[in-house]
C-alpha cells in the first residue's frame, strides 16, 4: 500500500472533520439532497461523457493509487547485468529458467522473445506497442478522474441554485428558509471537497504512477534489447544508468 496516499487522505479529511466539529455538530454538514445532487449528478454526467466500459475500468485503475508498488530501478539494472553475464557465458537459452522467477509479465514477455530468437527490431516494435497501450489505459483513468473533479464543483453550483430558488419561493415561511439555504451552501461544499480532496489528487497520482511505470518499462525494453544484441554487461549497466539520477547509480562491478 502506498503510504503517502494513505497519510495524505487521512490527514486531509481528519483536519477538515476536526474543523467542522469545532464549530458545532458535524451532523449539520450532512444533507441527503445535497449528496444526491453532487455525487449522483457527477456520476451521471461522467457517464454521458464516457462510455460505460471506460468508467467501469476506472475501478481497476484506481487500485494503482493505493496499492501499486513498482520495482526498484537500481535492482532492475543489477538483474539485467546478471542476466547478460549469464547469457554471454552460457548462451541465451540459459536464461529460460529465469523467466519463471520474474514477477513482471512485461519483463518475462520480452525475455521470452529474446530466448525465442526474435530479432531486436521486432522485439522493440512489440514491446513499444505494449508500453503505448499501458500509457493509454493510465491516461484514460487519470482523465476520467480529472473530468469528475471538474464536474463536481459545477454540480455543487447547480445545487446552490436549486437551494436559492427553494429559499426565494418560501420567503413567507421562515421555518423553511434554513433547510433550503443549507442545500444551497452544502452542495457547493460537497462539490469542492470531492473535487479537491478526492478526484483531482487521484488524477495527479495516476499520472505520476503512469510516468514511473512507463519509465521502468522503457528501462526493461533497453535492457532486453541489449541482451538480445549480446552487449557487454558493463555497457548494459552504463546504458541503463541513464534512466536514474546519478545519486542512485551503484555499479555492480565496483562491489
Amino acid at each position: 500500500m502506498d503510504l503517502a496516499t494513505v497519510i495524505g487522505i487521512t490527514s486531509a479529511f481528519a483536519l477538515v472533520v476536526i474543523a467542522m466539529t469545532l464549530g458545532g455538530s458535524i451532523l449539520m454538514f450532512f444533507d441527503i439532497p445535497s449528496l444526491l445532487i453532487v455525487v449522483g449528478g457527477t456520476l451521471g454526467v461522467t457517464l454521458i461523457n464516457y462510455p460505460l466500459r471506460d468508467v467501469l475500468k476506472v475501478m481497476t485503475v484506481t487500485k494503482h493509487v493505493f496499492f501499486q508498488q513498482l520495482q526498484s530501478a537500481p535492482e532492475m539494472i543489477a538483474r539485467f547485468v546478471d542476466l547478460s553475464t549469464k547469457a554471454r557465458r552460457e548462451g541465451i537459452l540459459a536464461l529460460e529458467p529465469a523467466i519463471r522467477e520474474l514477477d513482471d509479465a512485461f519483463f518475462a514477455k520480452g525475455l521470452q522473445l529474446t530466448i525465442d530468437g526474435v530479432e531486436p527490431p521486432a522485439i522493440k516494435e512489440i514491446m513499444e506497442t505494449e508500453i503505448d497501450y499501458v500509457a493509454e489505459r493510465h491516461r484514460l483513468g487519470a482523465e476520467i478522474f480529472m473530468t469528475m473533479g471538474t464536474f463536481a464543483p459545477a454540480l455543487g453550483m447547480i445545487g446552490t441554485l436549486i437551494g436559492l430558488v427553494q429559499m426565494l419561493q418560501s420567503m413567507s415561511d421562515p421555518s423553511s428558509i434554513g433547510p433550503a439555504m443549507a442545500v444551497a451552501i452544502i452542495t457547493t461544499f460537497y462539490g469542492a471537497v470531492l473535487a479537491n480532496m478526492v478526484f483531482l489528487p487521484m488524477s495527479g497520482k495516476l499520472r505520476n504512477r503512469s510516468a514511473e511505470e512507463v519509465m521502468l518499462k522503457e528501462l526493461m525494453l533497453h535492457g532486453i534489447l541489449a541482451i538480445a544484441r549480446g552487449d557487454n554487461p558493463r555497457v548494459i549497466e552504463q546504458k541503463l544508468h541513464s534512466f536514474i539520477p546519478p545519486s542512485a547509480r551503484v555499479s555492480v562491478f565496483n562491489k
